[in-house]
């Protein structure tokens, strides 16, 4: 008899009549379970958008451009809706975004360029081998301390300037200016790369900033060169179409727009953050909480 009842005992535990115990999830479990639901919702969101390659006219006939190699072009309304509802910036108007073609825009290591346009006149660049960067940066970063005032009432955090990332330098051929700040966010102690691409046109500024952080700075360099060659100003808008009888000139010449002084208002130096961590959004609770958290679907555009 004693010899039976352990062979009962384990057919009973075969056939389920006896529960077995069941697993407790440990720490790394509910980790990787809440990771597995963000890589979900992130390649939801990726799928519900509509990227488009090949030649793209710019809204308001700007300029157009030739999607570069390896990247893919998101509409202005879609665009608005991933800087806002995803990334948590201000309202702004954006022309679109460029994405690496292999990412998402709320990929662990994903990066973007955002387009816009600056009609503020037609920029001089005759002060372009005069400036001192090292005091410009002195200036900017004093500048952006005032600035986080009205920051902060807005109800933004506050942003530091720590430094070029990439050394101011403008090619008097293109007319090209381009530029990269490490800035960091409140006390958050990760930095934030702002890579900045200004095309000079007759009457205005083309802005095409990278958003990204400064581990993709060798990534986002290398880009540049296929950037600039495929953005062209509309016939007639180019910076050598200047007419001095009938053209307005900006207010700031290469040393302003490097100082930031026309572009350092909350709302459009807002558009270098992110906030889709993954290390803390992954965190925060599974796909229905995220969804939640960035309202993503929702018809205002």
């Amino acid at each position: 008899m004693k010899k039976i009842l352990p062979l009962v005992f384990l057919l009973l535990v075969h056939c389920g009549a006896i529960a077995r115990p069941k697993p407790v999830p440990t720490a790394a479990d509910s980790v990787a379970m809440r990771l597995a639901a963000y890589q979900a919702y992130s390649d939801s969101v990726t799928g519900s958008l509509h990227f488009q390659q090949g030649r793209i006219v710019l809204p308001g006939g700007i300029g157009e451009i030739t999607v570069p190699n390896g990247f893919r072009y998101l509409d202005s309304a879609q665009s608005r809706q991933v800087l806002t509802q995803l990334w948590g910036n201000p309202k702004s108007e954006t022309l679109g975004m460029l994405f690496p073609a292999n990412r998402g825009p709320l990929d662990e290591k994903s990066w973007a360029y955002s387009i816009s346009y600056d009609a503020m006149g037609y920029v001089k660049d005759d002060d372009a081998d005069d400036i001192d960067y090292s005091e410009l940066l002195t200036e900017m970063q004093d500048d952006t301390e005032e600035n986080n005032k009205e920051r902060e009432s807005a109800g933004f955090e506050p942003f530091y300037v720590l430094g070029w990332a990439a050394n101011p330098y403008y090619d008097k051929t293109t007319h090209a200016l381009h530029w990269a700040k490490s800035l960091r966010f409140g006390t958050n102690p990760d930095t934030t790369l702002n890579y900045n691409v200004r095309l000079l046109g007759r009457k205005g500024v083309l802005v095409l900033n990278a958003i990204g952080d400064n581990s993709q700075l060798p990534e986002i360099k290398a880009s540049i060169p296929g950037l600039l060659s495929s953005v062209t100003f509309a016939r007639g808008q180019q910076y050598l179409d200047f007419d001095a009888d009938i053209d307005e000139v900006a207010a700031y010449s290469i040393g302003g727009l490097v100082a930031g002084k026309v572009l350092a208002k909350v709302g459009l130096f807002a558009v270098v953050l992110k906030f889709w961590k993954i290390g803390l959004l992954a965190l925060a609770g599974a796909w229905a909480g995220l969804k939640r958290f960035f309202g993503f679907g929702s018809k205002e555009a």
